[in-house]
């Protein structure tokens, strides 16, 4: 597949993972931003949830797999790449997969008060999101500084693996409720960031395995 193919896959999912969010916080009336998670847009007792999940989150997770098991193809050989781009297609890709087909119960049910088993996979496939995918961004970054040409990426890597790690430590740390919206925004905005930033390295780069 060319390059400019995968590119186009990774910025569509990316595309359908905003607009869902985006959309769906719209929807909602009253609906907070900063202070509400963005699985309560598409919880399963929300009016247009399941539209959501179906035509947004589910395809978008498909592709955001799709484009992280391709991308190791087109960088130097290096084994610390493709595990770190294989882990950001499971527990990111197939995990927004995951939370689309088991969505949260009423409001997320943040009090964890007699869950349904849907929530039960939804909070465990997230955790296990927020745990390995700024590892394995990081991880990307350290195969990436044993390429030529890729010192940038690798340095951008990392930078935002780290940044993620600190907002999700936030998100955890029970501080601040009122802003558990607001930090799942920043660290889903850093991850984004970084799959258009591979994207764009990837839809630039010639067949020699120079970049422009």
């Amino acid at each position: 597949m060319s390059n400019r193919f995968t590119f186009f896959v990774g910025m569509l999912g990316v595309s359908l993972f905003v607009v869902s969010s985006i959309v769906g916080g719209i929807l909602i009336e009253n609906y907070s931003l900063t202070s509400q998670y963005i699985s309560e847009t598409y919880a399963i007792d929300t009016e247009y949830g399941e539209i959501l999940r179906i035509f947004g989150y589910i395809p978008s997770g498909i592709l955001l797999t799709i484009f992280c098991f391709l991308g190791p193809k087109y960088f130097q050989p290096s084994k610390l790449t493709k595990i770190g781009f294989y882990g950001l297609g499971i527990f990111y890709g197939l995990a927004t997969v995951i939370v689309a087909i088991f969505p949260c119960d009423s409001g997320c049910n943040k009090d964890f008060i007699d869950p349904s088993i849907s929530q039960v996979i939804h909070n465990l496939t997230g955790v296990l999101t927020y745990i390995f995918v700024p590892i394995s961004i990081i991880i990307i970054g350290i195969g990436l500084k044993q390429l030529q040409n890729y010192n940038r990426l690798s340095i951008q890597a990392i930078t935002y693996g780290i940044i993620s790690i600190l907002f999700i430590s936030l998100l955890i740390s029970g501080t601040n409720p009122e802003y558990i919206g607001l930090y799942q925004r920043i660290i889903e905005t850093v991850f984004i960031i970084w799959i258009v930033t591979c994207a764009i390295t990837i839809k630039n780069i010639i067949p020699s395995g120079n970049t422009l």
